[in-house]
């Protein structure tokens, strides 16, 4: 689970939108965060939004 930003934020997006997997909003957020702890800026931005709309995670505006 750790090191690879760009791959686990592709698994986030794969999760997000059920491409190749059954959609899993949590899973997602799951992976985005993963991505967004190593500094990479896509899954900040992805793992922001789900904050803000609290999809896959409680909404939180503060991390948003």
């Amino acid at each position: 689970d750790q090191g690879q930003a760009d791959a686990q934020h592709n698994l986030g997006i794969f999760y997000d939108d059920g491409t190749g997997v059954d959609q899993d909003k949590a899973e997602a957020a799951r992976w985005y965060q993963l991505a967004a702890d190593q500094g990479h800026a896509g899954a900040q931005h992805s793992l922001a939004i789900c904050f803000e709309n609290g999809t896959g995670i409680d909404q939180d505006d503060a991390e948003a």
